[in-house]
């Protein structure tokens, strides 16, 4: 995605998933297409952050039912329309585990390093 001469932006990604039944099905059974997907894209220092989102009685207890709600990205390109274009390309938009019209990428400027 980038090449060597160009400026890297941070774009931070949020895509909550579908709340229709069946979603978090879906999200499972195509998972490891999704990871392997990503699996490049992080090697390569694309996406610097990437994790599921989960309901809050998710983290109440280390027996608690992980249930997702989305995912949430940090990404650094070029521009805001490569990120799109990586975003769609992704299991999750393609098969319909995301929610497509509320997925929200933006420019980030970060106060902080990030770490390594």
């Amino acid at each position: 995605m980038p090449t060597e001469s160009a400026k890297l932006h941070k774009f931070p990604v949020y895509a909550p998933d579908k709340v229709e039944k069946g979603t978090l099905e879906k999200r499972f059974e195509v998972r490891s297409r999704h990871l392997a997907g990503v699996a490049p894209k992080i090697a390569a220092g694309i996406i610097q952050v990437g994790g599921m989102l989960v309901t809050p009685e998710s983290v109440e207890s280390d027996t608690a039912k992980k249930q997702a709600t989305g995912s949430i990205l940090i990404v650094q390109a070029e521009s805001l329309n490569q990120v799109r274009e990586m975003i769609e390309s992704d299991i999750y938009y393609t098969s319909g585990v995301w929610d497509n019209e509320k997925i929200v990428i933006s420019p980030f400027l970060p106060a902080t390093p990030f770490p390594n």
